[in-house]
């Protein structure tokens, strides 16, 4: 992909592969969206888990959709990540989506898909990247927290942001609720961005993802 469009025929579906390393929950979000026809022409081409007994995986044979398992325990990153990068594309996966996939990528695997893989990070980016983001935002005593849709650099949380949904913190919130909260606008938000990179309808500027209805 450049940097707006995927080199693919309109006519075919793009192909995903979605990355998992435990239930899934946002991988069967997904599932959910192609199914009932919020998602047009995309369908899911393989899941993937570093993770051998991850929930997930299950769910994606149930649904009979490609599952693959490349365990990362005692394995060098680089050797892992060229495991699953020829994988992907033995399955000609045309995007790559990280649905709570709890590893960090290579430099190498992030450069053989240029602005072809995508993330969803419980925070409203740049506020509170790495792990436990939701924790870390009600610690913090933020009145607004949410979730971001990005694009994957070689940096933790970084790449160009597609899209951010916000919710409030309510009073009554504790982490566990904050979280659950959070997960919901992720389930609805890493649709609409799969759809906004499927549409190809969009320029990268420096850091900003702009839809090309806002072109001057």
């Amino acid at each position: 992909m450049g940097n707006s469009q995927m080199d693919r025929s309109p006519a075919m579906p793009l192909r995903l592969g979605i990355l998992i390393s435990g239930r899934g929950s946002n991988f069967l979000a997904i599932a959910e969206s192609i199914r009932a026809g919020r998602l047009k022409s995309v369908e899911i081409a393989v899941v993937i888990s570093n993770v051998p007994d991850a929930a997930g995986l299950e769910r994606a044979r149930e649904l009979g959709i490609a599952a693959a398992v490349f365990d990362s325990r005692g394995r060098k990153r680089a050797e892992h990540d060229a495991d699953v990068a020829g994988c992907l594309k033995e399955h000609r996966v045309d995007l790559i989506c990280l649905a709570g996939y709890m590893r960090l990528l290579s430099p190498q695997f992030v450069a053989a898909f240029p602005n072809r893989i995508l993330n969803i990070h419980p925070s409203l980016l740049p506020a509170f990247p790495g792990l436990e983001a939701q924790e870390q935002a009600f610690a913090y005593g933020v009145k607004v927290a949410g979730c971001t849709v990005h694009f994957v650099d070689e940096e933790l949380d970084h790449g160009a942001i597609i899209l951010q949904r916000a919710i409030p913190v309510l009073e009554t919130d504790d982490p566990h609720s904050l979280t659950a909260r959070i997960l919901t606008e992720e389930h609805k938000a890493y649709s609409e961005a799969i759809a906004m990179v499927v549409s190809g309808e969009y320029e990268i500027r420096g850091r900003r993802f702009i839809k090309r209805a806002a072109f001057p």
